[in-house]
């Protein structure tokens, strides 16, 4: 294996066992946790390095052991999903793509078994790197037993960077600070796990028990309670009482029974149904408790949020798709109705920011256009384009969304053709996506990220259904647009982290295009202009200078419910 020195700004940091390495240009360093992390927060302050290692969480406990949040990093998963696409990128894979090694030939660790010969005859005991040019399969586990097996770990993690990052600038300029804002959320992920979101507990109970109830002494009381519960929606049946309520096609037989013929049970199918019969209502108000109580109930309540009244779950920088942040635990799909138990802590606040009509923003970057481009001048981009096409806003407002979601038919389909003759280039760069899309080619980003659109719905060769293949198409249009707007949005994300820190501010949620940021009370409208300065500045170096405007509603609350919708 070719050791680099690496630029000068790269350093790797390992960590196995309680022990760690760091390796750059200029440092070499191996010991406990304890004796290296210091050594790091050193580093960290003096020369400020990006800091280099296989994944975030891999170096979480260096990470920790620190103890004052790292500026840079390069993160190899993060970068090798942006380079590469999808979700796997466990070391050996990430090594093989940096250096070109076939991904089929790449080795499995050993199961243990005594007849698995996993070609361990293929590799010295002290060698890091197989004769086919593999990382041995049991780099990233047993074999890390050394120091020096250790700083050979961490010179390999430089290696795939320097050549990730060769690779990154081949692409363009922007994939390279794709990849750091990546890594800058990745690292907010494992803070965002640690920190956890604030919660009101009494509050929060008391409305899980408006819900679900109070709580039940026993199996058996649960029982009864959702005897009840159900009881609420099958009075308005009779006749059809031992309805299971849990079970879809049972709930379809119920409703057709009283003149209710519907395709599915999807909310937004039943909604317009409500004045028709009273089950429908009923049925609705059943699911938000049923919800609250099975997921969000008591159980989630003393497992999910600590001592400390923080809600916590695992976060993730990339869905894998078009590279949305994910989380656990309810973090991301918090029912509305509880969003009043999420409550700054003593002596703090929320900031809470949503970006404003994200999507079409991107598109008008993305895309070029610059008479889409003009409509984002306005706070709201949906008047000047209902100008423009000579529509009422919520029609402009439905074409929009239908172009980038694929929506043709009706209103929707009718308004789609005047935007095609108002705002060519845009729409013409939509068409291209669809269409590459139904072909299963793989779609780059704006920021760079490889969406391979072809493992989309694979089960279905591409060719073989239209249907499918359509629905590639669509997936390939939205993922262009929404997978950039998570990019616009890490990066903001990012520069937000690096500028609240020093005034004690908090990320403590990322929900799409959502940040809320706990803070103290006498540093709220401070925090808060620095929130709006951070967008204006990740947005122009995000965009490249296209004159595109993008906004945000920003306020100063207590609880997460009192934000506008």
């Amino acid at each position: 294996m070719s050791h680099p020195g690496g630029p000068v700004d790269l350093v790797a940091a390992v960590v196995h066992g309680g022990r760690a390495a760091l390796v750059g240009a200029d440092v070499r360093i191996a010991g406990s946790v304890a004796e290296v992390a210091p050594r790091m927060a050193g580093l960290a302050a003096t020369s400020g390095p990006r800091w280099v290692w296989w994944s975030a969480r891999y170096a979480g406990e260096l990470v920790s052991a620190v103890g004052s949040p790292l500026a840079r990093a390069w993160d190899l998963a993060e970068a090798h999903r942006v380079l590469h696409g999808g979700w796997k990128a466990e070391p050996g894979r990430v090594w093989a793509a940096a250096h070109g090694v076939p991904l089929s030939t790449m080795p499995e660790p050993s199961a243990g078994d005594l007849f698995d010969f996993s070609a361990a005859d293929e590799v010295g005991p002290d060698d890091l790197v197989r004769g086919d040019g593999h990382l041995r399969a049991d780099a990233a586990s047993g074999w890390l037993e050394t120091d020096d097996r250790l700083l050979a770990w961490a010179g390999a993690a430089l290696d795939c960077a320097v050549r990730q990052r060769d690779r990154a600038q081949q692409l363009s300029p922007r994939t390279v600070g794709t990849v750091h804002s990546e890594s800058a959320a990745a690292l907010m992920c494992l803070e965002l796990e640690w920190g956890g979101l604030p919660v009101d507990r009494p509050v929060m109970e008391g409305l899980i028990a408006d819900f679900a109830g109070p709580r039940a002494a026993s199996e058996e009381a649960a029982a009864v309670a959702r005897r009840e519960r159900d009881a609420l929606v099958l009075r308005h049946v009779p006749g059809r009482e031992s309805t299971d309520l849990r079970n879809p096609q049972q709930v379809r037989d119920m409703l057709a029974g009283v003149g209710v013929d519907v395709p599915n049970t999807r909310k937004w199918v039943l909604d317009a149904y409500r004045q028709v019969h009273p089950v429908v209502d009923a049925l609705l108000e059943w699911r938000k408790a049923e919800r609250i109580s099975t997921t969000y109930g008591y159980r989630w309540l003393d497992q999910c949020v600590g001592a400390d009244d923080r809600l916590r779950g695992g976060w993730t920088a990339c869905d894998g798709a078009a590279g949305r942040m994910t989380a656990e635990n309810g973090l991301h799909n918090l029912p509305a109705a509880l969003r009043s138990g999420v409550a700054a802590h003593a002596g703090h606040v929320f900031v809470r920011a949503d970006l404003g009509q994200i999507e079409p923003r991107v598109l008008a970057v993305v895309s070029g256009d610059p008479v889409f481009a003009e409509a984002t001048r306005a706070d709201d981009l949906y008047a000047p384009v209902a100008s423009r096409l000579g529509v009422e806003r919520p029609v402009a407002k439905i074409a929009v969304l239908a172009a980038m979601y694929g929506q043709r038919s009706g209103a929707a389909g009718e308004a789609l053709r005047g935007l095609e003759r108002a705002y060519p280039v845009a729409m013409g760069l939509l068409d291209r996506a669809y269409e590459s899309g139904v072909r299963g080619e793989p779609q780059r980003t704006f920021g760079g990220r490889l969406v391979p659109t072809g493992r989309f719905l694979a089960t279905s060769p591409v060719g073989a259904d239209p249907a499918l293949d359509a629905a590639r198409g669509r997936f390939a249009r939205n993922a262009i647009i929404q997978g950039a707007a998570a990019e616009l949005f890490k990066a903001w994300a990012a520069t937000v982290r690096a500028l609240a820190g020093p005034l004690g501010g908090q990320i403590v949620l990322c929900l799409h295009d959502e940040l809320l940021v706990h803070a103290p009370a006498e540093k709220a409208e401070e925090v808060a202009a620095l929130v709006d300065r951070a967008l204006a500045d990740a947005s122009r170096r995000w965009a490249a200078g296209a004159p595109v405007r993008f906004v945000a509603d920003t306020s100063v609350i207590t609880r997460w419910s009192d934000a506008k919708d």
